[in-house]
């Protein structure tokens, strides 16, 4: 079975045996978001948590040469969890959490470009929205104020 005989568009990258991850336990230090997404026609909840974790981690639509110098594993954002959102059709809430070594310390810039910078436009949803975010008490010390 090909990604195009269930629904996938051309541009659709397959992230979900890699981000998402539900047998995952979060960490103290974690980043913790939770998106409201609603995936194109023919895209599994499962694997629009899955992009949005990948797109707004460690995931690219290519090859790049420093893929070998850098453990998947240790940066990557992971879908943890992916519930209905009760009384709207195709909706979901995707949970997602972030290594605390993803970000720069003390940079709410590089914290939200990360996290909400490049996955707004991406192909796999047709609606995308940062519900909440838990920033853990280790990385809110690293700012001045």
């Amino acid at each position: 079975e090909t990604k195009a005989s269930v629904g996938f568009k051309a541009g659709v990258k397959d992230y979900k045996l890699t981000y998402y991850t539900p047998e995952y336990e979060v960490k103290d230090s974690d980043i913790l978001a939770a998106f409201r997404v609603t995936p194109q026609p023919g895209v599994p909840p499962e694997e629009a948590g899955a992009a949005v974790a990948a797109e707004s981690s460690t995931g690219t639509w290519t090859t790049v040469w420093t893929d070998g110098l850098t453990s998947l594993d240790r940066y990557k954002g992971r879908c943890y969890g992916i519930e209905p959102v009760a009384g709207e059709e195709n909706q979901y809430i995707a949970y997602v959490a972030y290594p605390l070594d993803l970000f720069e310390e003390g940079s709410v810039t590089n914290l939200f470009t990360s996290i909400v910078g490049n996955v707004f436009g991406f192909k796999a949803l047709r609606a995308l929205r940062l519900e909440d975010l838990r920033i853990p008490p280790s990385y809110s010390k690293t700012f001045q104020g």
